[in-house]
This record gives C-alpha cells, structure tokens and sequence, in this order.
C-alpha cells in the first residue's frame, strides 16, 4: 500500500492508495497515526499526551483523578513530604507537605455530629495541593449533605468506600483533614494540629470549657459566647463596629 499526503492552504486530506496486499480494514488502522504525527498544529496534538489518553479513555465524570486533591504527584514533583496518613484499614494512604495546617478547628454543628457520630469534629484546613495520595484515591466515595448526594459535587465529605473512615471534607477551594488520621509522631507536631477555636457552638451537646475562641456559628462572621477570651471578644466587637462605619459611610447601612 502506498500513501500520498496532498496538503492544500486551508486543509489536509489523506489519500490512500490500494494494492491487493492490503485489505481497506488494514489502511484504514494506519490512518490515524499518520494524522497525528504530520499535523502538529492540531489541538489534539497539542494537549498532553497522558492526559488526552486518559480522558479518551473515561467518562468525564471521572476526570477528578487528575485533579488535586486527587491526583497523584510524579517524583519528578519533589513533593516535600511532613506527614504520612492513612484511613483504619490501611487501604487509604496520603501524605502532607505542609508543616503546619493553615487552621485547625472544633465543629459543633449538628450535620459533623451526625457524620461523625460524634459530639464534634476535629478538622485541619489544607490547600488541595497539599497532599499527595500514595494508595487508595480511586476507593473513596463522597457524601453531600446539602442535597444527600453521592456523587462527586463541591462542597462534600470524603470517605473510604472499604472501612468508611472519613477522610476529609473537599470545598471549592481548600480540604479539611482530619488530624485523628495523621501519625504525629512528636509532641511539636501534635502542637502543630492543636485546634484553635470552636465553631457552631450553640449546636453543641456537651460544654468545653477549655478557654478558646467559641463562635456561635462559622468562625470570624459571628458572636463569640461562653467562655471565650475577653481580649478576642472585644477586638471582634471592634472589627465588627468599624464594618458598620464603613457600611454607613457608603450609604450602605439603608
């Protein structure tokens, strides 16, 4: 079989030539290859080859295994490992590159009690690009609690589909881990993780009088009750007065 490629201004043709060694099934195989490789300008080429394999060969509901926090870094990434985690049964495995989580928080709120079948929840905020999974992120399953959904929508909770630990609630922007999963191995990472203030604490069922900052609902856009440090109560109390002048002062306060 021969080929000859005829390359007009606008478009490209293939033109292929039959002889009988060759049956119409065998040259049309051909086809494709000689397309690719001729043509670099074409958008397909142009994208990368690993990704345009995998996302011809999923459906696009599963295009998140190549997003963080799902996908998995190459070596060549030098991702700097601080922590390593894993799930109950092991089958879950993750890493942290970051030394100190960007905050650490105590959740009351009645849907973490009922997900955690627990009083509150102890969560770790991390960018998603700061993990990496070793094992596992394709045996995970998610949970949104808003419309009780278990498909992969933002925000929503992250489990192991085998032992069913949570692993991590994912928003649109950062994770929360969860540091009960993390082999803090010193007393200085323990501190690290230590949890910083309560939120939702008027959902709670049980008092912890522990002396850190308790918000009634999300943290920094509500009260500080119980036994919150006076210090921090007043400087909220100020953020939130100097809030009103500016409101009122842009004609915003009608």
């Amino acid at each position: 079989m021969s080929l000859k490629v005829l390359l007009p201004s606008t478009t490209a043709k293939v033109v292929f030539k039959q002889t009988p060694r060759y049956t119409t099934q065998r040259a049309l195989r051909f086809r494709a290859p000689i397309l690719r490789s001729t043509f670099t300008t074409s958008p397909r080429i142009k994208m990368d080859a690993a990704e345009a394999k995998f996302k011809e060969s999923v459906p696009e509901k599963d295009h998140w295994k190549t997003k963080a926090p799902y996908k998995v870094h190459d070596p060549q990434d030098h991702f700097d490992v601080k922590y390593e985690a894993s799930c109950h049964c092991g089958k879950v495995q993750f890493q942290l590159s970051r030394d100190e989580p960007l905050d650490s928080k105590l959740c009351h709120c009645t849907t973490c009690q009922t997900q955690h079948a627990a009083p509150f929840q102890w969560a770790a905020i991390f960018h998603k690009d700061d993990i990496n999974f070793t094992q596992g992120h394709h045996d995970l399953e998610w949970y949104d609690p808003t419309s009780k959904s278990i498909e992969h929508q933002l925000p929503c909770k992250v489990r192991c589909s085998f032992c069913h630990s949570p692993i991590m609630d994912e928003g649109r922007n950062m994770i929360l881990l969860f540091p009960s999963l993390v082999h803090l191995k010193t007393d200085e990472a323990k501190a690290k993780f230590k949890p910083r203030l309560h939120m939702f604490y008027e959902q709670r069922v049980m008092d912890i009088p522990d002396g850190l900052p308790k918000w009634s609902g999300i943290n920094d856009d509500s009260d500080l009750i119980e036994d919150s440090p006076p210090e921090e109560v007043k400087e909220n109390e100020r953020k939130r007065e100097q809030k009103r002048k500016e409101k009122f002062a842009k004609g915003e306060n009608k």
